[in-house]
């Protein structure tokens, strides 16, 4: 019997993930803070980078909602450009992880043999080093800037998309689809990008989707410690290095920028695992056989 095409498999997925209420909610907030880090130059109420020495560590007021910091500058404002900084981050650095795990699991899990082994021996090697601890040795001999941040990051998180790339491929590379393919003379590039990887694209959405809550983690993190995007350019981690000495006269330097952090993070993780629950082809089998009834 015939499957309910990719027109049916898009509903199944919709229905499924909308279902779920807690990624639904997790999307909607993604998209206001996409929307908010798209017009923060047009929202924010004032130039986040400029200090004010007369209103130095303001508690939140109707001129400044969020209060200020120990130079003046609006927390707000500082607040809304960091969310600029900290998705650019987010998606760039999982692209980047993505990119290499595609390509190096694609390898590993359609060649096989010797180009698997050495592929496995260097993902085992990078997973011997704690990535926190790799990104701060190398960030030491580097300048930090955003572009730095975005392709450390980057560079030191393909190993889990590689590993799952490499494990879809060694389930599809013995399909009769690519056998077929094999057969009639393709070549190993077109069977893997125009046959495999897109039959193995669905755990990668989910990977990148669930990768960008875990780099806007680490470059906050990276960024309290003074190693991130350095000042006078806002972002969530260094706001709250900015409050670290005043958390006990000034709480809103670490609280909005906290939960800023807190609900991106929250957020993306809703979305990720709603998606994954959604492509869980135990989870669509039964849904699937609706949508094929429903179609005739």
């Amino acid at each position: 019997m015939a499957g309910p095409g990719p027109r049916g498999e898009i509903r199944v997925f919709w229905r499924t993930f909308s279902r779920n209420q807690l990624a639904v909610c997790g999307g909607v907030v993604v998209l206001i803070l996409v929307i908010l880090a798209v017009l923060a130059p047009v929202l924010a109420p004032w130039d986040p980078n400029r200090p004010d020495t007369k209103k130095i560590l303001n508690a939140p007021s109707r001129s400044h909602w969020l209060g200020t910091d120990p130079l003046g500058r609006d927390v707000l404002s500082r607040v809304l450009y960091g969310s600029r900084v900290s998705l650019a981050v987010g998606f760039v650095s999982v692209g980047i992880a993505a990119a290499i795990g595609v390509l190096l699991g694609a390898a590993a899990g359609y060649h096989g043999g010797m180009v698997d082994n050495i592929v496995m021996r260097l993902v085992d090697l990078m997973l011997v080093f704690p990535r926190f601890f790799l990104l701060l040795a190398v960030l030491a001999f580097l300048k930090p800037s955003i572009w730095t941040i975005m392709t450390v990051i980057g560079l030191t998180g393909w190993m889990g998309v590689a590993r799952l790339v490499r494990a879809e491929f060694l389930t599809l590379r013995e399909r009769e689809f690519v056998i077929w393919s094999e057969s009639v003379g393709a070549g190993a590039l077109r069977i893997i990008f125009r046959h495999i990887l897109p039959n193995a694209i669905a755990p990668i959405l989910v990977a990148m989707t669930l990768g960008i809550p875990a780099a806007i983690l680490t470059e906050a993190g990276l960024s309290f410690l003074g190693l991130g995007v350095q000042p006078p350019y806002a972002t969530w981690g260094n706001i709250l290095n900015d409050g670290r000495d005043y958390i006990e006269i000034a709480w809103w330097l670490t609280l909005y920028p906290g939960l800023a952090i807190l609900v991106t993070v929250l957020s993306y993780n809703l979305v990720g695992e709603g998606i994954r629950d959604a492509l869980d082809p135990r989870l669509r089998q039964s849904r699937v056989g609706r949508v094929v009834r429903l179609g005739r």
